[in-house]
């Protein structure tokens, strides 16, 4: 058995269920149902219902099981490894990646990489998610950061929902925002008609805040570095589409097949020969900055652009310098 011991975050408004699967990342939505309803979650010494609201201040003690084996294959994968000790690596995941299994995907994943590089991985994250902190959709590419024990978890979880980890992206995305920087402020949440996506919605859905700023300005499209505050799932393609600019390439959120705005003509040629360099969203984890969980100390990582998105940068540069000429 495993006991993690958490305190509610000043502000907090929420179920413990979402609370302790969403914002901990302690488990699933079914295995804290699970933990919940087997009294394992205490609240102030005293076990809670899946309802039980949660608002700032609270002692939550959660006693964990212990792990199950992994039912997926360790694979001989070449990682990535930026950085690593006894308590978590920093692995920049190519895109193309799955970053752990699901339905109709149980190998080729970083998770089956893991496995095979590292004998020892937090469980907390369930069976199918060992080490795994936080993730990126398969088309993105960057950094994450992976824990090796229950304890490094526990504490990156916190920090992660506390705002303390800092992650920054670079995106290409259609069009120029009006703003050279900016602050995006929805809920999202499962989109109504499509329910494989994320949407902006009016209600129900959970408060999601992205900054952006400009670093580059191209014919038809702008170079942005994307820091987030929250970490909603497609939470940067989802305000980016939201906000106008969808991210270049991307294929489910209007990045490859939108109207682009009033481009015709030759500009939309040119635009749509830099489609052609990138078949995934143009969208990079860049860097991140956080506290090591166990030594106390500032860490920062970056990870250089992938080959992709150099060549469409490059691409659209040159674009813009012929127009100039």
């Amino acid at each position: 058995m495993r006991k993690i011991e958490l305190e509610v975050a000043r502000g907090s408004d929420q179920r413990i269920d979402r609370y302790l699967a969403e914002d901990r990342g302690v488990a699933t939505r079914s295995q804290v149902k699970r933990l919940l309803m087997e009294g394992r979650v205490l609240v102030g010494g005293k076990p809670v219902k899946p309802s039980f609201r949660v608002h700032g201040g609270e002692k939550v003690s959660v006693t964990l099981p212990d792990p199950e084996p992994s039912v997926f294959e360790a694979e001989d994968i070449p990682l990535d490894v930026l950085y690593e000790d006894g308590d978590l690596l920093i692995v920049n995941k190519p895109a193309g990646m799955v970053v752990h299994p699901a339905a109709g995907v149980r190998t080729g994943t970083l998770v089956n990489a893991l496995l095979a590089h590292c004998k020892d991985l937090s469980g907390i994250g369930g069976v199918a998610r060992p080490g795994i902190v936080h993730r990126l959709d398969k088309g993105t590419s960057g950094l994450l950061i992976v824990a090796k024990h229950d304890g490094a978890h526990a504490i990156l979880s916190r920090d992660l929902s506390e705002r303390k980890i800092s992650r920054t992206y670079d995106a290409v995305v259609w069009g120029e925002p009006r703003e050279s920087e900016g602050r995006v402020e929805t809920l999202i949440g499962r989109s109504r008609s499509d329910r494989k996506k994320m949407a902006v919605l009016k209600s129900d859905g959970r408060t999601a805040v992205t900054h952006y700023k400009i670093i580059e300005k191209y014919e038809f499209a702008s170079r942005l570095a994307v820091k987030l505050e929250t970490g909603r799932t497609h939470q940067i393609r989802v305000h980016l589409a939201h906000s106008g600019h969808p991210v270049f390439g991307d294929p489910t959120y209007g990045g490859r097949r939108r109207k682009y705005g009033n481009y015709r003509g030759a500009t939309m040629g040119r635009a749509r020969d830099c489609l052609r360099l990138i078949d995934r969203q143009a969208l990079h984890a860049a860097s991140l900055e956080f506290v090591h969980p166990v030594k106390n100390k500032s860490m920062e990582f970056t990870a250089p652009l992938p080959d992709d998105m150099n060549n469409l940068i490059s691409a659209m540069r040159e674009v813009k310098q012929r127009r100039k000429t």
